[in-house]
C-alpha cells in the first residue's frame, strides 16, 4: 500500500523552470531531462545528447507521446549519476534485490488498459481523495472498462481519434459513472506535465499506459519506450517528467526520487535469454525504467495478455539489480 504526500514545489527551484507547458494553462513551464534535445540555455541544465527512437510507441491509431518525450528516448548512452553506486546500493539494502515482472500468464496480474471510440460517452467522475490534484471529469471511460486488480484499482483509457489518456486510481463504478482517489487526462500528442507537484493515477505524477511492457511490443521484437518501475523506499523529492514525491525520506540517504531513470548496464549479458526475456531486457539497456510508485523492489509492470510465457519471464528475475546503472536526467526537485 502505498503513501501519497502532496507537494508544491519550492520557489527557489521553479524560478529556474521554463518553456514547456505543464499542464495544459495550469501551471509554470519545466525543462525536459539532459536525455532530450534541448538548447542547454533553455534548460539551465548540461548540453543535451541528441537521442532519437526508431520508432515511436503506438497504441491503435495513436502514437503514445512524441518522439521527443521521456518516455520515447533512448538513454544507452547518456551520462551516468554521479550518485549513481550509491543509489542502487541504497536500493538494494532497502528490500527486494532482483527483478521481477509483475504480470504473466496469470491474468489477475498486470495493469489493464482499454482503447474506446472516438465517440465513447463520458461519465460522470467523483474523486475522495485527492481531488484538488486531479482532473476534473466527465470521463470517456465505460462502465465495464477493467479494473486493476489488488489494492491500487487502476483504470486506464486510450480514446481513439483524439488520442487522449485518461486514467484513475483507488476506481470503482457508480451507477452512471465512476469514483476514484485520484484522475489524470493527457493528450498523447502533447509532451505537456501535471503542474508541479500533482499527482495523477501514479504516485509520482506520471501517467501509467506508457511504462507498461505490452505483448503485441514484445512480439514484435521491440520495445520503444522507458518501463514503469516500483521501489519500496523513494525520497521526498521527484525527477522531470515526474512532478509528485510519497515520501517522507531524505534524497539525501541516496533513495530514488520518483522519475529517476535506470538502465541495464550494456556489458550485462542477455544473449541468451529467451524472446519474451531478451526483448525487455534489451529495451531496459536502450530505454531504461522509471521510478513510478512505491512498492515493491524492482518490480516491473506490464499489460495483461494471453500469451505471455512465464517459464521467458521468469528467466528476469536472474536479473540483480547490481546490474543497473543511474543515469543523470536532470535535477531532483526536493520538498
Amino acid at each position: 500500500m502505498r503513501s501519497r504526500i502532496a507537494v508544491v514545489a519550492p520557489l527557489c527551484v521553479t524560478a529556474l523552470l521554463v518553456g514547456v507547458v505543464v499542464g495544459g494553462e495550469r501551471a509554470i513551464g519545466a525543462p525536459w531531462p539532459p536525455a532530450i534535445d534541448l538548447p542547454a540555455e533553455a534548460s539551465g541544465l548540461a548540453p543535451a545528447v541528441r537521442l532519437t527512437p526508431p520508432s515511436t510507441p503506438m497504441i491503435g491509431s495513436c502514437r503514445v507521446f512524441p518522439h521527443d518525450n521521456p518516455w520515447n528516448q533512448r538513454i544507452a548512452t547518456a551520462p551516468l549519476h554521479t550518485r549513481s553506486t550509491q543509489i542502487v546500493a541504497r536500493i538494494q539494502a532497502t528490500g527486494a534485490d532482483y527483478l521481477h515482472a509483475d504480470f504473466g500468464e496469470n491474468q489477475s496480474y498486470g495493469i489493464p488498459y482499454v482503447v474506446v471510440p472516438a465517440g465513447q460517452a463520458l461519465v460522470p467522475i467523483t474523486y475522495d481523495e485527492y481531488g484538488d490534484e486531479s482532473d476534473p471529469g466527465p470521463f470517456p471511460i465505460p462502465l465495464d472498462a477493467p479494473v486493476e486488480g489488488g489494492s491500487d484499482s487502476h483504470v486506464l483509457v486510450v480514446r481513439e481519434g483524439t488520442c487522449d489518456l485518461y486514467e484513475l486510481y483507488h476506481a470503482h463504478r457508480t451507477t452512471d459513472g465512476w469514483a476514484a482517489g485520484s484522475g489524470a487526462h493527457w493528450n498523447l500528442n502533447s509532451n505537456a506535465l501535471r503542474p508541479l507537484g500533482w499527482t495523477s493515477a501514479d504516485a509520482a505524477g506520471l501517467p501509467i499506459v506508457p511504462g507498461l511492457v505490452r505483448y503485441d511490443e514484445v512480439a514484435a521484437g521491440h520495445i520503444d519506450h522507458a518501463i514503469r518501475v516500483t521501489f519500496q523506499t523513494t525520497c521526498r523529492g521527484y525527477v522531470l517528467p515526474a512532478t509528485h514525491f510519497a515520501s517522507s525520506t531524505s534524497c539525501a540517504t541516496d533513495s530514488p526520487p520518483m522519475g529517476l531513470r535506470l538502465r541495464l548496464r550494456a556489458d550485462y549479458p542477455i544473449d541468451g535469454l529467451a524472446p519474451q526475456a531478451r526483448v525487455i531486457a534489451q529495451a531496459m539497456k536502450d530505454y531504461g525504467l522509471i521510478v513510478a510508485d512505491n512498492g515493491s523492489n524492482w518490480f516491473f509492470q506490464g499489460a495483461p495478455s494471453t500469451s505471455w510465457d512465464d517459464d521467458q519471464l521468469n528467466q528476469l528475475k536472474d536479473i540483480p539489480g547490481t546490474a543497473f546503472e543511474v543515469v543523470d536526467s536532470g535535477p531532483t526537485v526536493t520538498g
